[in-house]
């Protein structure tokens, strides 16, 4: 503790009698205070007969102190209770009092869900075909296409794990205003106490720019994270083929689109992988690796370790639209969308939404990520999109026609002042969304908290069921595990898979049929979910099944 500059709080605690005896050799100092209470023939002291005292008060600050933190939670509320009953009740009293809160924790649902995410958190590592002994490249050196605020935050993991990063950009006041940026947000975690000022000037030390692609051709990964058009991606990654080193790992940052038709630019598309980070990307812990047709074992095995490396959590997906998390995620704020039509106003959606356990509802994340990205994904789909499919993006590509971007417009579907990310209801949002709805015949209507939520999140099962049945992710605790890490889905739920598991497969289909009956193609039940309910099996017994 001296050595950690806790002198302080060592002799606070031998003063309330927390410890016996300080000394700087724990060994020597133990054995020799033992030594002394057997000369002095010191009395044996039982912990039941020590007196302690608590104020009632300590225990509720702590909990308004924690309330957010803990919410939904279980087991911390218990571990509180189980101090509080320690420390105020007679000790046989306490020690039931404390085997009865236990015995509520291992029996709860809670309990089965983070279980389910422990073991989960472990199996995403493992794959069939690229086995534990595949050899993996050595990443010395990256390379970032982009400073922008995903290929900044990217950067920065590297940088943070001791990896040289040379950052990217056309124009020099771009690769100025990144690396400001960059800059910025370790000065606020210095600012904050959480990193000190010479741990800042060695992460920064990591960093290098240049505005030419031959100054980063001896790179062993490079990460492109460019706006999302499949032209510009294209050109980059032909620019990369022809000045990249050989066997040098070229990925992606790309959230939506195909790598196959991005590594067809290049002669190599062994070496060509997805890497999608999620915004904060130097904050949240998911990293889906998007494997190509033709992407060498080693080059996932590369993704997939270096991904570790740096402290996220590697999940293997396949190559389709949007992958795994954002493929279901276009079905949540698809129907949150269709809810808005229906009679339902964002902040009732939301509402329901963060009371189910997320850290936001579908619209006060769009706001924070931005409407821009998904109206210019959406019109990029507008040629390829079947006649016959409903189009849900009525309403937000007229708010964002009004050039209301989110956040960084201040001002999307609600309104935020300055410096304030608060979301307040806007009665232009409103009066568009009522306007749709009678453009659309649509007569609208109250919704129960329920019915939102099961609209909203039902669609994240359904396209999982689909997702697992096409073999784009290898196991539905991977679906679980991308959506805890990615989208802020509750831990304590285990995930929408193994949440689906705990309501039961057969009443999660019976409310899915009864919305395809209603709306249409959209809420189709997967062949896998109708199979599953049917033989009376779950998604769990399909993991196990192999």
């Amino acid at each position: 503790f001296k050595a950690r500059g806790l002198a302080a709080a060592v002799s606070k605690a031998k003063e309330l009698g927390i410890v016996d005896e300080v000394g700087d050799e724990l060994l020597a100092g133990a054995v020799a205070y033992a030594e002394k209470l057997v000369a002095e023939a010191a009395p044996l002291r039982k912990i039941r007969d020590m007196p302690c005292e608590a104020d009632a008060a300590l225990f509720d600050g702590f909990r308004k102190a924690n309330a957010r933190k803990f919410r939904g939670f279980l087991a911390p509320w218990k571990c509180i209770d189980c101090v509080e009953a320690a420390a105020t009740l007679p000790f046989d009293e306490g020690i039931a009092r404390e085997r009865e809160l236990f015995a509520d924790c291992v029996s709860s649902p809670e309990s089965a869900a983070q279980r389910h995410v422990f073991f989960a958190e472990r199996e995403v590592a493992k794959i069939p075909d690229v086995p534990k002994d595949t050899p993996m490249k050595e990443i010395k050196k990256v390379a970032m296409i982009g400073a922008g605020t995903m290929g900044g935050g990217i950067a920065m993991n590297f940088a943070n794990a001791g990896i040289p990063v040379t950052m990217l950009e056309v124009a020099q006041e771009n690769l100025n205003k990144g690396m400001g940026i960059i800059e910025r947000n370790y000065q606020n975690t210095v600012n904050k106490g959480r990193l000190s000022q010479a741990r800042m000037d060695q992460r920064m030390a990591q960093f290098s720019t240049t505005t030419d692609f031959a100054d980063i051709a001896d790179a062993d990964l490079v990460i492109e994270a460019v706006f999302e058009k499949m032209e510009l991606k294209k050109e980059i990654f032909a620019k990369l083929d022809a000045v990249m080193k050989p066997g040098a790992v070229m990925a992606s940052n790309t959230s939506t689109l195909s790598i196959d038709e991005i590594a067809s630019a290049t002669k190599r598309p062994e070496s060509v992988i997805g890497m999608h980070f999620f915004s904060p990307a130097n904050v949240m812990r998911l990293l889906e690796v998007v494997r190509g047709a033709k992407s060498s074992p080693e080059t996932i095995a590369t993704a997939m370790g270096i991904g570790r490396k740096v402290g996220k959590i590697s999940v293997l997906v396949g190559n389709c639209f949007g992958f795994v998390g954002n493929r279901m995620l276009h079905g949540y704020t698809g129907e949150g969308t269709f809810l808005l039509e229906n009679g339902a106003l964002p902040q009732q959606v939301d509402k329901a939404i963060f009371d189910f356990g997320l850290p936001m509802g579908p619209f006060a994340m769009g706001d924070m990520a931005g409407l821009d990205v998904g109206w210019l994904v959406r019109k990029g789909r507008a040629a390829d999109r079947p006649s016959n499919e409903e189009y849900g993006g009525t309403i937000p590509d007229r708010i964002c026609e009004l050039g209301r971007f989110g956040q960084k417009t201040g001002g999307g579907y609600y309104d935020y002042k300055e410096g304030d990310r608060t979301p307040i209801p806007n009665p232009e949002v409103q009066e568009i969304i009522e306007q749709v709805s009678k453009e659309k015949n649509i007569t609208r209507h109250e919704f129960a908290e329920e019915e939102i939520v099961k609209r909203c999140l039902y669609p994240l099962i359904n396209i999982g069921a689909q997702i697992l049945d096409e073999g784009m992710a290898m196991r539905p605790s991977d679906i679980d595990i991308i959506y805890i890490n990615g989208y802020g889905f509750p831990a304590y739920r285990g995930g929408p898979m193994q949440w689906a598991d705990a309501i039961g497969l057969e009443a999660v289909l019976a409310d899915i049929k009864r919305f395809h009956a209603e709306f249409g193609e959209r809420w189709r039940p997967a062949p896998l979910l109708e199979k599953l309910a049917a033989e009376g099996k779950s998604f769990a017994d399909l993991q196990a099944a192999g």
